[in-house]
């Protein structure tokens, strides 16, 4: 087995890099893992919020299903902020967080609604539980222009 590993890899260092490739093509699958259920559960939520029993309102119902589409768009772009490297995804993702937020709570205002009180946004308060997370995702904030 050893000339055979020494043919396919003459020096320790070329093996460790194929080892190491193995591991890092096994922790990006994990990542991808981690985005993709996190992703599904959002939709699976935002899609069950959504299902609403008319009131006989249109602005309470319309209220009533679009802030958990809305909701929706933020868990979705949280996971990206944790998961994904494209800076500029990540940036747009941030935009969304920020303006679907606006939205949630302008629509709230508008049909009489109390606003829940602020909390940090969830990738701020598991960044420091996931190993995987992105170094760049404690903050959704965003300058604009960006």
């Amino acid at each position: 087995m050893h000339r055979l590993t020494h043919r396919l890899f003459p020096t320790r260092s070329a093996l460790l890099a194929v080892a190491l490739m193995g591991g890092a093509t096994a922790l990006a699958g994990s990542v991808e893992t981690l985005f993709l259920a996190e992703n599904n559960a959002a939709v699976t939520k935002m899609m069950a919020a959504m299902d609403v029993k008319p009131s006989g309102d249109v602005d309470a119902d319309f209220v009533a299903t679009m802030v958990p589409h809305h909701q929706g768009a933020i868990d979705m772009a949280q996971a990206l902020v944790r998961y994904g490297h494209n800076e500029q995804l990540r940036r747009i993702a941030q935009e969304i967080i920020a303006t679907q937020q606006e939205e949630i709570a302008a629509m709230r205002r508008a049909v009489g609604e109390p606003l829940p009180p602020s909390a940090p946004s969830p990738d701020q308060t598991t960044q420091a539980a996931s190993p995987d997370a992105h170094p760049t995702s404690r903050s959704t904030h965003v300058e604009p222009g960006l």
